[in-house]
């Protein structure tokens, strides 16, 4: 067994117990949900960051840099600025909503808003999507314990899914936080003690500059499959995506979650070129890699000095598995709020709760083993993930916020015109973009119309308006949801 690996098994050792320790506090699945809301600034920032800063943005980014060049720097990017509109604007209002009215999850909202046919819809393509973003990270893990160990894909898989929910069940949001202080701690060491050895074992800047595999390689706002579209893929699903709007829920107060979320998009900015650059000093080194997202794995383990590739490789591992258990977190916190208790036992004590809660992430952990073993690779998995939730998402949830007259058959329109517009351009045009509109620009603009014209017609009809209306002023730290 050689040195990388014991040291990777030790750190997951330690991360075990410690969601362990930090499991005796949770007694409540309030506790577990939203951890008690009582997040400061500086532990919704680390579980924000860690969340963000997963296999797509490791793996998946460096895999884009090695293949398509500088324009794969919008993958993160794009994630970063949908950060801020989350930070400033979406946080802060669904925090006082779901403080004021105890909700624990974006299901809740929606029900609470539009009523329980949207509740459901959502849940199950949400579940659909999760297990595809889980299934992502899952496969990252399995890439780096591949090129470590030699590991098969399909064991790394297992392992990897086995550790995330041990941690996760132990303890749910308020363990994930704690845990993600860490995994963020050696994140930032890793990558930071990398990327010089990685220039310097590539000939220096240089010989990365001299990279020439395509004519648009150094070209900023497309290249490949990679550019500036990735923005309307990716910077919508970060304003809503149920797993980070969930870690909000949490948070004590508003300050907290511009504070927090802001940092962390302010990072996320910062960050974005870091894994472009580990991409192409790969390619300098390992031109000839049989699959790009090996780009990191390989140059971690094979490009730097052992004592620094093993940080960044724990750096990677860390990335990997914060992401995924707050995937998990989403997924578990779905099936058992919005289905278990919402359908099955709507009287279940909050002790019952807790136990299904529990249960339901092994049952998640698994699934997303599931469809790791069957995906293609990362950046595929969490591509389906992120237009899902785009285009399902978007429309729906901010016009909740901040249209009072939006009602349950305006979002249902939305959401299923979007899902219907992007499943029928990946089925006859393959996903490919058309005129350079892709399929989540696509499908985000045809729910919009739809949500109008679906508001237009119940009202000129004499249409009811929706089971709520709620009145949001998002940057006022004192004003209260009024609900009608």
């Amino acid at each position: 067994m050689n040195t990388q690996l014991v040291l990777l098994i030790a750190y997951s050792a330690a991360q075990l117990a410690l969601s362990m320790w930090i499991s005796r506090r949770v007694k409540t699945a309030g506790d577990f949900f939203v951890a008690g809301r009582a997040l400061g600034p500086g532990l919704l920032f680390s579980t924000m960051l860690a969340a963000n800063i997963g296999a797509g943005s490791t793996v998946g980014a460096t895999g884009l840099g090695y293949r398509d060049g500088l324009a794969a720097v919008w993958w993160v990017l794009s994630a970063g600025i949908g950060s801020v509109v989350l930070a400033f604007w979406i946080g802060p209002a669904i925090r006082r909503v779901a403080a004021a009215q105890n909700l624990h999850t974006v299901g809740d909202y929606l029900e609470f808003r539009y009523g329980i046919a949207v509740r459901s819809v959502i849940a199950v393509l949400l579940w659909i999507g999760s297990v595809f973003i889980l299934a992502g990270q899952l496969i990252a893990v399995s890439w780096i314990l591949n090129v470590v160990a030699g590991v098969p894909k399909e064991v790394g898989c297992v392992l990897g899914g086995l550790l995330i929910t041990i941690y996760f069940a132990a303890g749910g949001l308020l363990s994930s936080a704690y845990v993600n202080v860490v995994q963020l701690t050696v994140k930032f060491v890793g990558f930071a003690l990398a990327i010089p050895f990685a220039l310097a074992a590539s000939g220096g800047w240089s010989a990365v500059r001299a990279l020439q595999p395509s004519a648009d390689y150094w070209n900023p706002w497309s290249s490949g499959a990679s550019g500036l579209v990735y923005l309307a893929m990716l910077g919508p699903a970060f304003v809503i995506a149920p797993g980070l709007l969930q870690k909000i829920y949490g948070a004590r107060d508003d300050r907290t979650v511009r504070i927090g979320v802001g940092l962390n998009a302010l990072v996320l900015m910062m960050y974005a070129i870091v894994p472009v650059l580990l991409g192409m000093m790969a390619r300098v080194q390992f031109p000839d890699l049989p699959q790009a997202e090996l780009a990191l794995p390989t140059l971690l383990v094979s490009g730097v000095p052992v004592v620094v590739g093993t940080l960044g490789l724990a750096a990677v591992f860390s990335a990997e598995l914060s992401s995924a258990d707050a995937v998990l977190f989403t997924l578990t916190t779905s099936l058992s709020q919005d289905f278990y208790k919402r359908f099955v036992n709507p009287r279940a004590s909050d002790a019952q709760m807790l136990r299904i809660t529990r249960i339901t992430a092994v049952f998640a952990g698994a699934l997303g083993v599931a469809i790791a073993l069957v995906a293609a690779g990362v950046v595929s998995a969490l591509s389906i993930f992120y237009t899902i939730m785009g285009v399902s998402l978007f429309v729906p949830i901010l016009a909740g916020l901040y249209s009072a007259r939006a009602a349950s058959i305006d979002a249902l329109a939305a959401i299923i015109t979007g899902i219907a517009v992007v499943g029928g351009w990946r089925l006859w045009y393959d996903g490919l973009p058309i005129s350079g509109v892709t399929p989540a620009m696509g499908g985000l603009a045809s729910a919009l119309v739809a949500f109008v014209i679906a508001q237009f017609l119940r009202r000129a009809f004499g249409g009811p308006d929706g089971p709520t209306s709620v009145t949001l002023s998002p940057l006022n730290e004192q004003t209260a949801p009024h609900v009608q």
